[in-house]
């Protein structure tokens, strides 16, 4: 039986769910719990039978994929409209972000499965550049989704959207240029987008990003999705799609843990207890998504005084040994980076 991405499960009678996102960092990857072979991350139904709803989502998701939680802090409510319960009413989530050591597959439940996030969201990932999915997939179907908009001033907005969230360049796009026949559809996109000044990609506008190819209806989870009408490849590299707006809740979480660790030490947590400054460096990158410059950031940590060595070094195959360090738990970690922000990129 084939299921739609709005219609997975069998209706209840139930109307709150509550979704953990559960992130974790493995060899510098990060990386999101899912259930239902990727499809679905972990749920269940609202059960008010502990002191705390934190307490009941802690319990349910480490009894349904063996995963222990650590750090837990509740995103969004989301009420989906496109779901309903056998009495017709609206289905809300409660969703979760959650911060933890990734457990080996063989110990976690059969139905329970790690992934790499960039699986689902591909054009996020900048650590070598920006992806090729952007400039020759997503920002053509967005300026067409915008020439779309029934009047100029719809057609503007949208095109300043797309500047913001994308990093397009603010001059008009005209598309009846005469040399436009002569060129791949890769380069006429590059001149017109890429001319002038461009914005600056904002890392942490991953749902907003989201939510527009929803709206013009790019992925698989809109409504408007005709994929007969996109290029032959579009479906491979548009990212993994989900059942109902479970991807929509992973943007959610991964927005704001890019946010909250320009601020906030909370890499601490995803981190083991002794690590190397490359290895810290490398786990903050994963995150965000764009490479980070290497003095900056450890003038950053030298500052903050996060980080202390331990007197021992790591076993590197080739080269020198790198120092040891561990995060200092002595000191009160939530107000250490108020002030301060991620090194820029290279």
């Amino acid at each position: 039986m084939t299921l739609s991405y709005s219609h997975a499960h069998q209706q209840g009678s139930g109307t709150t769910e509550v979704v953990a996102v559960l992130i974790a960092i493995t060899d510098h990857t990060a990386r999101v719990l899912t259930v239902d072979q990727g499809k679905l991350l972990p749920n269940g139904p609202l059960m008010p039978l502990h002191r705390s709803l934190q307490a009941g989502v802690r319990q349910w998701v480490e009894e349904q994929t063996q995963q222990p939680l650590g750090y837990l802090e509740q995103l969004y409510t989301f009420v989906d409209t496109s779901r309903r319960n056998i009495d017709g009413h609206a289905l809300v989530y409660v969703s979760y972000l959650g911060l933890v050591q990734e457990t080996q597959t063989t110990k976690l439940q059969s139905q329970a499965l790690w992934r790499d996030w960039y699986d689902y969201f591909p054009w996020e990932n900048h650590l070598t550049g920006t992806p090729d999915i952007i400039t020759r997939l997503i920002l053509p179907a967005l300026l067409a989704w915008a020439e779309s908009a029934n009047d100029e001033a719809a057609q503007y907005r949208r095109r300043q959207r797309i500047r913001l969230c994308w990093g397009m360049s603010s001059e008009p796009i005209d598309t009846r240029q005469e040399d436009d026949a002569d060129k791949s559809n890769y380069q006429v996109v590059h001149d017109k987008c890429y001319k002038g000044e461009a914005t600056e990609w904002v890392a942490e506008h991953v749902l907003l990003r989201y939510e527009m190819l929803y709206e013009a209806g790019l992925i698989p989870e809109a409504p408007t999705y005709q994929p007969n009408k996109l290029p032959m490849d579009w479906s491979q590299m548009i990212g993994v799609p989900m059942y109902y707006d479970h991807r929509r809740v992973i943007a959610t979480a991964i927005s704001r843990l890019r946010a909250k660790i320009e601020y906030q030490p909370l890499i601490f947590g995803l981190m083991p207890d002794i690590f190397t400054l490359s290895q810290l460096q490398q786990s903050v990158e994963a995150l965000s998504g764009v490479p980070l410059h290497k003095q900056n950031f450890r003038r950053l940590l030298d500052s903050q005084n996060l980080v202390i060595p331990t007197g021992g070094s790591s076993n590197a195959q080739r080269g020198r040994p790198a120092k040891l360090y561990r995060f200092r738990h002595d000191i009160e970690l939530q107000s250490l980076l108020m002030d301060s922000k991620l090194p820029k990129r290279k």
